[in-house]
């Protein structure tokens, strides 16, 4: 029998007004067909997908359009149509820089499918089998981090959570995916867990998630295997390592990784993801996603394609109400906010959020930062917010790594609550690129020292053996001279040769 739950306060966060009322007012409705798709080959952590289609060609729903080359997902087309180019486009990303994509002109009267087979005896498979089955289907992590969900399967686990606690205060599309498809979240739960043995599975939902709650209670029956957790509203309890820490009482080493503590954590819609790429067979081409916010005139959850413009969620919802000031993909706290609606819907865009001009902070100059604290008091991942703020304007970048900068989870609390309208979320990701930039010129420089101390070697090892040769040549040519009847001459030109000779290697350098 499992022992009684008891959850744990992480450090830091806070309780922020919810909104989530605004898109779960009614049940979620597909997106209807958009008659483009953009499909970005870089919606992934890692490297971006390469297209295995050329422009022209006619895809099916499902076939595969990109493979994944390293760390990656491939990328599948998520409806029949045609590819029209393969291109730079605007992308979802923080940076407003485009990106290549695959277009692809929708045939709504094209229904032809290109679907893995299904696997209905999934708990009569090797563990091997189901990992590279969600491989196949090109599934990431649906809660906004798209890491490949199965490079995250290739360690035994004591505990896997589903995390269904999204914390951001307008976001609602896990919970519109639990009060409607909770049966798919808990069966992809049920086979992950046989992927990396998990011996306890927890399903993590906010404590004001009424229906979400009600939906997974009936769900479950009297069936066991999975033990509901009801996590605090407090943002950003949904972040990984705090869930973990609420749920367990353990924290996430700096540098490690929560399988380090036999944890493994996957949000609710990788779940459904998953059960849907083995029971069905059809890979991740769709997603739920919340259109949301006071400057969209009817908000609503969608179940949408992915590539599909964000222009036409919006219409869907009823188009831009008056007032709208600004476009943010995600929520307000982790959210980017977005340059033009042309951008696709990816893989990780859980919501489409229009604010008005009265729910945006007055433009206010910074100020000196006057050591409040409060940046501090909110801080979930225990940092010093205001002394990487300070090494980061230093330019002392060892003191910016000594001080755990990469520890940061860009909550955005820190911001939130600093009285002197420091930007500082933006000043911990310019923190972030640099260091990998100068990690990188490290990792250069050290490649090319490495270069050079070899070619040194192998011209000082060149010019031994050049030596050694020119010394024998030498010396066979003065015991041919001298004859055989020489005895002096002949050791002299032993001798000459043994001096210029290479030095035997030594066997214990190698």
């Amino acid at each position: 029998m499992n022992t009684p739950l008891r959850l744990h306060r992480f450090p830091g966060g806070l309780p922020l007004t919810g909104h989530k009322a605004h898109a779960t007012r009614e049940p979620s409705r597909a997106c209807p067909l958009p008659p483009v798709l953009i499909l970005p080959l870089g919606q992934h952590a890692g490297h971006a997908a390469v297209p295995n289609v050329a422009v022209s060609a006619r895809v099916a729903r499902g076939q595969r359009i990109a493979r994944a080359e390293g760390r990656g997902a491939h990328l599948h087309a998520p409806a029949a149509g045609v590819v029209r180019a393969i291109e730079d486009h605007p992308v979802p990303h923080a940076s407003g820089l485009p990106g290549p994509c695959i277009v692809l002109d929708v045939d709504p009267a094209d229904t032809a499918t290109d679907l893995l087979p299904p696997l209905p005896d999934w708990a009569l498979r090797e563990p091997a089998e189901l990992r590279a089955r969600i491989e196949d289907a090109g599934i990431v992590g649906l809660g906004g981090a798209a890491f490949p969900t199965a490079d995250k399967l290739g360690r035994p686990v004591e505990l896997l959570v589903l995390n269904g606690a999204e914390c951001e205060p307008w976001i609602a599309c896990d919970e519109m995916l639990l009060r409607e498809r909770v049966a798919a979240v808990l069966e992809g739960g049920r086979i992950l867990a046989r992927i990396v043995r998990a011996r306890r599975v927890l399903l993590a939902i906010e404590d004001r998630m009424h229906g979400a709650l009600a939906a997974a209670r009936e769900a479950l029956g009297d069936a066991g295997g999975i033990e509901i957790a009801m996590v605090p509203t407090i943002y950003p309890a949904g972040g990984e390592r705090q869930l973990i820490h609420v749920l367990t009482g353990a924290e996430v080493p700096s540098g490690g990784l929560p399988a380090d503590l036999g944890v493994l954590v996957h949000n609710v819609g990788t779940a459904a993801a998953v059960a849907d790429a083995v029971l069905r067979g059809l890979p991740l081409v769709e997603r739920y996603v919340s259109v949301t916010g006071r400057g969209v005139v009817a908000p609503a959850t969608l179940r949408v394609l992915l590539g599909t413009p964000v222009e036409w969620l919006i219409a869907q919802a009823g188009g831009y109400a008056p007032g709208a000031e600004r476009l943010v993909l995600g929520g307000p706290m982790m959210g980017i906010a977005l340059p033009t609606d042309a951008v696709p819907v990816a893989k990780s865009c859980n919501c489409v959020l229009v604010l008005t001009a009265d729910e945006l902070r007055d433009p206010a100059a910074e100020l000196p930062c006057i050591r409040c604290g409060e940046c501090v008091r909110v801080c979930p991942a225990r940092l010093l917010p205001q002394q990487l703020h300070w090494y980061l304007r230093a330019g002392d970048f060892e003191q910016v790594e000594a001080h755990a900068l990469a520890d940061c989870i860009e909550c955005g609390l820190c911001a939130h609550v600093c009285a002197s309208h420091i930007p500082l979320v933006a000043w911990y990701r310019w923190g972030k690129t640099e260091l990998r930039v100068r990690a990188e010129e490290r990792g250069r420089a050290e490649a090319a020292r490495t270069r050079f101390e070899a070619r040194r070697a192998r011209l000082e090892r060149e010019q031994t053996e050049r030596a050694a040769r020119l010394a024998a040549r030498r010396a066979s040519a003065t015991a041919a001279d001298a004859g055989p009847d020489d005895p002096i001459a002949a050791a002299l030109a032993r001798a000459e040769a043994k001096r210029h000779a290479a030095p035997p290697e030594d066997p214990d350098a190698a």
